[in-house]
């Protein structure tokens, strides 16, 4: 399951007796695939999360973007080509 942490199996039988104290876990970001005689039947992860309704959330995502948009300096000075950031300097001759 891509974007998922490493899920814990868990038998059918002991996803049914302990389903409080897993989805707790799940709740602090653990994640487990329920198997049924030992082959993967479910898998219990976090639900995502729409972060579009959190206001500070969709601020900051802005301010990276003009933050991208202008550009980082590197090394103190911006590049202005893609030429600048690859330039091989050779080492100082001592």
């Amino acid at each position: 399951m891509a974007g998922t942490t490493l899920l814990r199996p868990v038998s059918l039988m002991e996803a049914n007796q302990q389903f409080s104290r897993l989805v707790r876990q799940v709740e602090t970001g653990a994640g487990f695939v329920i198997t049924r005689r030992g082959h993967p039947v479910a898998h219990l992860v976090p639900a995502a999360v729409d972060r579009t309704a959190d206001r500070e959330w969709v601020a900051a995502c802005e301010r990276m973007e003009a933050l991208l948009d202008e550009g980082l300096p590197l090394r103190g000075t911006r590049m202005e080509d893609r030429d600048e950031v690859h330039e091989r300097r050779q080492p100082d001759a001592r």
